[in-house]
């Protein structure tokens, strides 16, 4: 029987409000067993930008990576956010280590080919060191990864985060009982990025498949490329994850799954093969 693992990506929106950043940390360090924290930090680099006089650029919602971007992105993202995320859980007694893709060979990846949009030095995973990963998870060390890969001859890349814990929980969900949960500003999978009540609760394979297919399938405002089927991923607001957890501080991890289903964000249902179809 595999031991049970918990992955958390959560987005810029709540790292750059003080008060929601502690009480999330406070809770995720209350969970139970093996975790593993996903984060990006695009809201607090732009806001440095901004203070230093360069340009954000961003396309259709993505953010475009020049060398001055990236500098600003290493240094929010893998310094100034992830150091804060670490030293916060050591408050609480969670022992955690702030990693990005170059340390310890951790995500190698590849610059994105030009297609339509020429993103910068945003790259596209190739692999992950999941031995690594898995030696600090036997330590009861939870590793805190920011969105940045390498590409092997020198060069640091800004990379998705959501791509990064998908591409980790598939990795890994051969030697754990994964569950992923995505923590971000809308209430779930929206079939209207518009419509808040357009949140869809349970979205099956074959519902997948058809959302895809004619394009309506929305998260984070995007048409939702890349999605981890398998193992179980919930798509949640971060305020409704923060709520659910402070609701139900008492119950243990498999009681507060169930519960989260039955309340808040969306359930992707489906089976194990889903991927390998």
């Amino acid at each position: 029987m595999k031991n049970k693992l918990t992955i958390i990506k959560v987005g810029g929106g709540i790292l750059n409000e003080r008060k929601l950043f502690e009480i999330f940390l406070k809770n995720y360090s209350k969970i139970e067993g093996s975790k593993l924290l996903v984060h990006g930090g695009g809201i607090i680099a732009s806001n440095y930008m901004i203070k230093l006089g360069i340009p954000v650029k961003m396309i259709e919602g993505r953010r475009i990576t020049d060398s001055n971007t990236l500098d600003v992105a290493v240094m929010t993202y893998a310094g100034l956010i992830n150091k804060n995320i670490v030293s916060i859980l050591q408050k609480f007694n969670c022992n955690a280590i702030g990693l990005c893709g170059a340390d310890a060979n951790l995500i190698t990846s590849k610059m994105r080919e030009i297609e339509k949009i020429d993103y910068g030095l945003v790259g596209d995973i190739v692999s992950v060191n999941i031995n690594f990963i898995n030696q600090l998870l036997k330590l009861k060390i939870s590793p805190i990864i920011c969105s940045l890969t390498h590409n092997g001859s020198g060069q640091l890349l800004n990379t998705n985060a959501d791509s990064i814990a998908s591409e980790i929980s598939i990795k890994l969900s051969k030697y754990f009982d994964v569950t992923l949960k995505y923590c971000f500003d809308k209430p779930g999978v929206l079939t209207d990025k518009t419509d808040d009540l357009s949140l869809k609760k349970v979205i099956s394979k074959n519902e997948y498949k058809k959302l895809k297919k004619n394009n309506v399938l929305l998260y984070s405002g995007q048409p939702y490329e890349s999605t981890p089927f398998y193992p179980m991923c919930y798509v949640l607001s971060y305020s409704n994850f923060l709520r659910s957890l402070l609701d139900i501080e008492n119950l243990n991890f498999a009681d507060f799954c169930k519960f989260l289903t039955e309340k808040y964000g969306t359930v992707w249902n489906c089976d194990e093969n889903f991927l390998y179809d």
